[in-house]
């Protein structure tokens, strides 16, 4: 199909070609459908076709399935018959097997390239949601970001914000008149968030190199898209930071990326598997900032594919944007699951052949219901459609494939060394050391200055009594009265001076002097 990625056959008899228009593919797009009804091998043949059209992918690997893009089919498959049947019957004439050019990525860098960001670029509302903050720690992580971007102190990984927490809870009196109240009780529940996504392998999010757009908008040497595949398996098990780490990379490329109003094919598609999972106990902030974003990225030639078991886990006014839908079948087993059925079909474009609640509920595995964008963008006719068999392997690759794959890489090497520059953890580790030697330092001063004044003293007192003879010894009483009381007070101040008080004295002067610098 010319200007169109092929999906799969619909009409009667399957033979009338159903495809997603190149031009409209930024327009968004839905997967859905109950677990086992062939999602994942939808997705398959979806990365397939755009990235044979010259298009970038980027996708996660939840079950770790899709790691099979990277290597052909088989005529051996034990499914061969049943494609090729398939193929035949849809009227896929040019169906071969083949490989498509992969980069394997990994958060914990075990099944692909680390992937990083810092957390001045994750930024105060993502890192709330990721870290499930209330209202008020929320408050307190954004004061202390402004107090980051302030004091020139970069925050790249967590011991950064770690630090940068204390030394808020340790000034909270005089930021408070500033910014409003900063409580040590939410400095704390903050430190404990994330010393518990630091459990999770979440510290391995942050750092450097960070990741470049560019290297997942990359286009293979024959021109065709790359796909990126994020292992999520393991992922999976933390999935706030599955959800959070996917929205950040979406703001990321809406932020980077220049205008091209609507383009003739994409600059990348993006899906994003287990949707549910963005929207679950979100705020609404948080999803507002969803819907910003699906609105508005798609001028940035950014095509965005939400994949999930049931349209009613995406938000009414982000389904509305969702142009391009493939809906696998939906079990109604209570009353709830036939009312969420039943709107799902109201929102296709009617086809007179059947109804379109009864064929979501029947499709097999491997059919779909389907609704492309037309000319001038309009919603086409609801078809029941055949999806077409993959060209790439079905199923996992093995191990030591994928490992011969992320060493080929074009950019093996390049994200394996974790960077540490100074940075906050730093900058305020080395305030903390220069503070504590400038106390040493006025420490070991006032000793000397003690140390002097005794010596003074003493010698005096020796110099009176034994030098002057029998003139000097003749003082009046008034004159010895002076005296003892001026020793008095000197063997006062000095003892006070060797003791707590004084020291607290000096430490306090020499404090004023270095707190803030």
């Amino acid at each position: 199909m010319d200007g169109a990625i092929f999906i799969g056959g619909g009409g009667k008899d399957y033979a009338t070609k159903q495809g997603l228009l190149l031009k409209y593919a930024n327009r968004h797009g839905l997967v859905a459908g109950a677990t086992g009804t062939g999602k994942t091998v939808t997705l398959q043949i979806m990365a397939e076709s755009f990235a044979a059209q010259g298009v970038p992918v980027f996708l996660s690997d939840v079950k770790g399935d899709l790691s099979g893009l990277a290597k052909a089919g088989s005529d051996g498959f034990k499914l061969h018959d049943a494609f090729t049947s398939r193929a035949g019957k849809i009227g896929f004439d040019d169906y071969s097997y083949d490989a498509f050019p992969v980069t394997f990525w990994d958060l914990f860098g075990e099944q692909g390239h680390p992937i990083r960001t810092t957390v001045t670029e994750m930024g105060p509302l993502l890192l709330s949601r990721l870290l499930e903050l209330t209202e008020a720690q929320e408050g307190v992580l954004n004061i202390a970001f402004r107090v980051s971007d302030e004091q020139g102190l970069p925050l790249l990984d967590l011991k950064d914000l770690q630090a940068l927490l204390v030394w808020v809870g340790q000034n909270a009196k005089d930021l408070s008149l500033r910014y409003g109240n900063v409580s040590t009780s939410s400095v704390g529940a903050i430190q404990r968030a994330l010393l518990v996504l630091e459990n999770q392998g979440g510290n391995k999010l942050f750092g450097e190199p960070a990741l470049e757009l560019a290297d997942i908008l990359r286009t293979d040497t024959d021109g065709r898209g790359r796909i990126s595949i994020l292992a999520s398996d393991k992922l999976m098990g933390a999935p706030r930071l599955y959800a959070t780490f996917l929205l950040w990379l979406l703001s990321e490329l809406f932020e980077e990326l220049p205008e091209v109003g609507d383009p003739d094919k994409p600059k990348l598609v993006f899906f994003f598997d287990e949707a549910h999972l963005l929207f679950d106990d979100a705020p609404k902030a948080l999803v507002n900032k969803v819907e910003q974003v699906a609105r508005l990225i798609r001028s940035k030639g950014v095509g965005v594919y939400f994949v999930t078991q049931n349209p009613a886990d995406v938000p009414e006014d982000i389904l509305g944007q969702l142009g391009n839908r493939i809906q696998h079948a939906l079990r109604a087993f209570t009353a709830r699951d036939r009312r969420e059925l039943r709107h799902a079909a109201e929102t296709y474009r009617d086809n007179p052949r059947f109804s379109t609640e009864d064929v979501i509920r029947e499709v097999g595995v491997g059919e779909a219901v389907t609704s492309f964008l037309e000319a001038k963008g309009a919603p086409g006719v609801v078809e029941r459609t055949l999806i077409r068999p993959p060209s790439s392997q079905l199923g996992p690759i093995e191990a030591r494939e994928r490992k011969a794959l992320i060493d080929a890489s074009p950019i093996a090497g390049k994200y394996e060394a974790l960077q540490d520059r100074e940075s906050a953890y730093e900058v305020l580790t080395k305030r903390a050391t220069d503070a504590a030697k400038a106390a040493e330092e006025a420490e070991r001063l006032e000793e000397e200055a003690e140390s002097a004044a005794e010596r003074e003293y003493r010698a005096g007192r020796r110099y009176s009594g034994s030098k002057v003879g029998r003139s000097t010894s003749r003082r009046s009483p008034r004159q010895k009265a002076d005296e003892g009381l001026g020793g008095a007070v000197v063997d006062v101040v000095m003892k006070e001076l060797k003791g707590t008080t004084g020291r607290r004295i000096v430490r306090g002067i020499f404090g004023s002097l270095f707190k803030g610098r």
